[in-house]
């Protein structure tokens, strides 16, 4: 496949609705944005489909013309995305490549459709695709599959501006748990820094006034410094007074302590820390 394919996207969701318009910009031909017939659905692939110079399609009128097929469905509904497109007896498969956009999933999510003889991969942008953020596909770019469907994978990725690698099968689920550690936990850990603020009495604006500057230097000290360069504050100091209470009045929020305790002890692991036998006995009685 030396020219550039044509592509279909399925599914109009948070990750399809930033791929289609890429695509496109960087001279890839989009055929079909196909969706389920739920009237949301249908109004998304629509409006997708304007921005993509795409047709909008649900399954039951998709002719599956192009030479890419990319799966950009829920985790939970790519096997079952897959089988319904098997089904599917007027498709060429053999002359397809079929990729899914999950990142702890691998390949054998289209499993059905390699039966059919298409080649198959999973593909993977390492990105926090939030709702009309439209955020870079210059990031990492997880290719595992057929050797094929590889090659196309890894062309098409570069073409965007990511990064492209292999990855093997068995390393998925924990590629994309770095990513979680890397935002959605972040995320977590910033909401219960939110209730821990609201149960000390500051308000939406102090809290926030507290969070932003402080968010902010710790990501650019971890981009300057690493991980252990940017640790700094009581466990990090070994501040063994500071720590009781910390903990003494955090069984006021006991979704807040339980967190704090899982972190100190992972710190203990992997972060410098001084007064460390003091601190892991604090943490082991919880």
């Amino acid at each position: 496949m030396s020219r550039k394919p044509s592509i279909s996207i399925v599914g109009a969701g948070n990750v399809g609705s930033v791929l289609a318009p890429a695509l496109r910009r960087v001279g890839y031909r989009l055929d079909e944005i196909v969706s389920r017939d739920l009237p949301d659905s249908v109004r998304r692939a629509k409006v997708l489909a304007r921005e993509s110079g795409a047709s909008a399609a649900t399954f039951a009128t998709a002719r599956f013309n192009s030479d890419v097929i990319w799966v950009c469905s829920t985790d939970d509904a790519i096997a079952l995305v897959a089988k319904t497109l098997s089904k599917r007896r007027d498709v060429p498969w053999r002359e397809k490549v079929v990729f899914h956009a999950s990142g702890a999933l691998t390949s054998d999510e289209l499993r059905s459709l390699k039966k059919r003889g298409a080649a198959i991969a999973s593909t993977h942008f390492m990105q926090s695709f939030v709702p009309g953020s439209n955020p870079s596909l210059a990031v990492p770019f997880a290719v595992e599959g057929d050797s094929k469907a590889a090659k196309v994978a890894i062309r098409i990725g570069a073409t965007l501006g990511a990064k492209p690698f292999i990855i093997r099968k068995q390393s998925k689920v924990l590629y994309h748990a770095m990513g979680l550690f890397s935002s959605p936990l972040v995320i977590i850990a910033l909401s219960l820094s939110e209730r821990v603020g609201r149960k000390a009495g500051l308000s939406s604006e102090q809290i926030e006034s507290v969070i932003k500057p402080m968010f902010s230097r710790t990501a650019e000290n971890y981009l300057k410094k690493g991980s252990a360069g940017a640790f700094v504050g009581p466990i990090n100091r070994g501040n063994i007074a500071t720590v009781q209470k910390h903990l003494r009045d955090l069984k006021r929020i006991p979704e807040a302590r339980a967190a704090y305790v899982a972190m100190g002890k992972a710190a203990l692991k992997t972060l410098p820390v001084k007064n460390r036998k003091q601190l892991e006995r604090l943490f082991r009685m919880g």
